[in-house]
C-alpha cells in the first residue's frame, strides 16, 4: 500500500481538505466543461487566474505542481506550434511555404489556457485525495461499480507490477544486457514486456482465486460515509457562482465584439 501512502503524502494540508471529496469532485467536472466552452481570451485568463487561487487555497507545493503542468505543456508544444500553420486566416508569418494565421495562434493560446486552468483545478480538488478517498467519493456519487474496483486494483497493484518489472530488468542486466539502437535491444524489450504481461495476468488470476476463497462476490463494501456540513454548502454555492460568472462575463465578451 506504499503506492496510497505516496499520494497521500501529496495532498495538500490546506482549507479544502475539510470540504466533501464528492462536493470537490463535482465542482472539479463542473468547472471543467464550463471552461472547455469559454471563447473569449478574457475569460480564459480569469479563470486560469481562479484556477491559481484554488491551487493556492488547496496548499499544493508550487514546485512540484509546476513541474507537472510543465510535463503537460511540453507535451502539447507541437501541437501547438502546428495549429497556427493549419487554421485559415489572416496571415502573420510565412515559413518554408506554410503560413501561420493569426486565428490560429488565438486558438493555440485558448487551448493552452483552458488546459492549464482545468488541470490546476484538477489537481487541487481532486488530485489531492487519497486513491482511496477518491475510490469512495466516486462510487458514493454512483459511477459505475466496475470502474471504481478497477481504480482501487491499479493503485493496490502497480506498485507490484514496478517491483515486478524491476527484478526483470536486473535479471537481464545480471545477464548482460546493455541497451542499445539496435534489433537485438528492441528484441529483448518485446520479450520484457511480453514477460510482464504475462507475470501480471498469472498474478490476477491467484488474486482473483484468493478472493473468492474470502467470499468476494463482485463488489467492494464501501467504509466511508460522507456527510454535507455548512462549509460544503458554502463551497458548493461559491463553485456555482464563480462557473456562472465565467458563462455570462464568456457571453458579455462574445456580444462585445
Amino acid at each position: 500500500m506504499h503506492i496510497v501512502d505516496a499520494l497521500s503524502d501529496r495532498a495538500g494540508n490546506g482549507s479544502l481538505q475539510s470540504i466533501d471529496p464528492r462536493l470537490r469532485i463535482v465542482a472539479a467536472a463542473l468547472f471543467a466543461l464550463v471552461v472547455v466552452s469559454l471563447s473569449g481570451l478574457a475569460t480564459l485568463l480569469t479563470a486560469l487566474g481562479l484556477a491559481l487561487s484554488v491551487m493556492l487555497a488547496a496548499r499544493l507545493p508550487a514546485g512540484p505542481t509546476l513541474r507537472r503542468m510543465a510535463a503537460m505543456d511540453g507535451f502539447m508544444l507541437m501541437i501547438l506550434v502546428l495549429l497556427p500553420f493549419t487554421v485559415p486566416g489572416t496571415p502573420i508569418v510565412e515559413w518554408g511555404g506554410f503560413t501561420a494565421s493569426a486565428e490560429g495562434l488565438v486558438n493555440a493560446f485558448e487551448i493552452l489556457l483552458k488546459a492549464n486552468a482545468v488541470v490546476l483545478v484538477l489537481l487541487a480538488l481532486v488530485g489531492s485525495l487519497d486513491a482511496v478517498t477518491l475510490g469512495h467519493a466516486l462510487a458514493r456519487l454512483r459511477m459505475p461499480a466496475n470502474l471504481v474496483q478497477l481504480l482501487f486494483f491499479t493503485v493496490r497493484y502497480i506498485g507490484v507490477i514496478s517491483e515486478e518489472y524491476a527484478r526483470l530488468r536486473t535479471a537481464m542486466h545480471a545477464r548482460g544486457f546493455r541497451p542499445a539502437n539496435s534489433i537485438h535491444t528492441y528484441r529483448s524489450i518485446g520479450y520484457l514486456v511480453g514477460m510482464l504481461l504475462l507475470r501480471s495476468l498469472e498474478r490476477s488470476e491467484r488474486i482473483l482465486a484468493a478472493m473468492r476463497c474470502r467470499g468476494f462476490q463482485g463488489r467492494f463494501h464501501l467504509l466511508d460515509d460522507f456527510t454535507y456540513g455548512r462549509a460544503d454548502a458554502l463551497f458548493g454555492g461559491l463553485a456555482a457562482l464563480v462557473c456562472l460568472g465565467l458563462v455570462i462575463m464568456d457571453l458579455a465578451y462574445a456580444a462585445a465584439l
